[in-house]
């Protein structure tokens, strides 16, 4: 039992963060397209990593990032009154950039897979015309 206690601290951990930024934290430099994507709670309960997503381009995530990290104590002030523990997990914000690689992952793929289709039409295109030259000469 002892060893889900850091999951459900972590889940409880997301849901206020999440909370927080989505309608307590007022700091402009804070998009309003961040989102909690997951959280790592150590096993002593000491720390918690938050990692967050930033819709928008380096100079808006370096911005949201310093907006979160100015906040961490209003965070983790809301935090303590929602956890049932004695000690509150000190939180720390990190940029999570793996929906930024998929989205660029995907781009690739969409764009190699669209040189794939363009070569084999051009291809098609050739053979079809050859065979149909061939199967002309070929009824008459």
């Amino acid at each position: 039992m002892k060893s889900f206690r850091p999951e459900r601290v972590a889940s409880v951990v997301q849901q206020v963060v999440s909370e927080a930024i989505a309608q307590k934290l007022s700091d402009p430099r804070i998009e309003p397209m961040t989102s909690v994507t997951r959280v790592e709670v150590t096993h002593d309960l000491e720390h918690a990593k938050v990692f967050v997503s930033v819709m928008g381009d380096e100079a808006v995530q370096r911005r949201t990032m310093q907006g979160l990290k100015s906040a961490a104590g209003l965070v983790q002030k809301l935090l303590a009154g929602e956890l049932p523990i004695r000690q509150c997990p000190h939180l720390s914000f990190h940029l999570d950039e793996s929906i930024k690689r998929a989205a660029e992952t995907y781009r690739l793929i969409d764009e190699a897979m669209a040189e794939i289709r363009r070569d084999e039409a051009s291809r098609g295109s050739v053979k079809d015309g050859r065979m149909m030259g061939e199967s002309g000469g070929e009824d008459a």
